[in-house]
């Protein structure tokens, strides 16, 4: 069975800051960033989906963790054909008018700078051997259909050597028709897909599939059950959700099937209200250590 990380999807959540989860001396980010590195093997950095990554501050990223620490990286938005702020782009490349962007409305030139500078920026991670895989989110309407598996592996390429992960949110992919054909797409390209417990029934949702596609990598990501407020709009209420033990105690057996099938298993808490994931990710730990 390969190695099996638990981590959290953030560090920095101002929730999470007023939570007392840090201790009183860790006052500044470096000292965050150290505790938490102290407590999980594994950190998600959703911070870059919204504004690209500064070499400098992976660079601090890198430092200030020890050896063996693993970073995955959520992509930017407009390179999982998302809307992006405008604000988050470089001056010189934002369309007069537009508070919102699709990589539509951006020439071919600005497209490649994103892709480039990106990983450009992820260098110092991997440099240090702390970066695990960039996160490839793809939003609703991204549905199965060839020209998108034909993205998803010209995303892999243009992320080589680094390694992506995949995670859907149209349920087209996952459908009984079409379950099989999405996972064997994914093995034979080697890409891992990212396996989400999330609530059901909503536009965005996808089953809880457990699958790893990648003798590398899988991932699973939790997202939490809170269905009332799924769709609110605010990512703080979304994500407000607390798993209970025996939930987690169903989930052990699982993750350790999934590891007994790749070399190293990443499981992230994406519950990100106060101290939820980081409370959800030390509890599984101790659960998958017990068993």
């Amino acid at each position: 069975m390969g190695r099996i990380l638990v981590g959290t999807a953030s560090w920095t959540d101002k929730s999470l800051i007023k939570s007392g989860w840090y201790p009183e001396d860790a006052t500044s980010a470096e000292g965050r960033l150290k505790y938490y590195a102290s407590q999980f093997p594994l950190v998600e950095v959703d911070s870059t989906y919204y504004y690209p990554p500064r070499q400098q501050v992976v660079q601090q990223w890198a430092q200030r963790t020890p050896a063996g620490f693993t970073f995955n990286i959520k992509a930017f938005s407009v390179l999982t054909q998302h809307p992006t702020r405008a604000s988050s782009l470089p001056a010189e490349m934002r369309p007069k008018g537009k508070e919102r962007v699709y990589p539509k409305d951006l020439d071919d030139d600005a497209v490649e700078y994103l892709w480039s500078s990106f990983f450009d920026a992820l260098t110092p991670l991997d440099r240090g051997g702390k970066l695990g895989a960039v996160l490839f989110q793809f939003p609703p309407w991204f549905m199965l259909r060839r020209s998108n598996k034909e993205y998803l592996v010209e995303c892999a390429e243009r992320a080589d050597p680094f390694r992506i992960c995949v995670e859907f949110r149209h349920k087209s992919w996952l459908s009984d028709d079409n379950r099989d054909e999405t996972l064997e797409f994914l093995e034979a390209h080697r890409l891992p897909y990212v396996c989400v417990d999330m609530p059901q029934g909503f536009k965005s949702s996808v089953p809880p599939v457990l699958a790893a596609t990648s003798p590398e990598l899988a991932v699973m990501r939790f997202h939490g059950h809170n269905d009332a407020e799924w769709e609110s709009g605010s990512v703080q209420k979304r994500f407000r959700y607390l798993y209970s033990e025996p939930e987690l105690r169903e989930w052990t057996p699982q993750v350790r099937e999934l590891a007994g099938a790749s070399e190293a298993t990443h499981v992230l808490f994406n519950n990100c209200y106060e101290d939820y994931a980081q409370r959800n990710g030390a509890e599984l730990a101790r659960l998958l250590d017990e068993t």
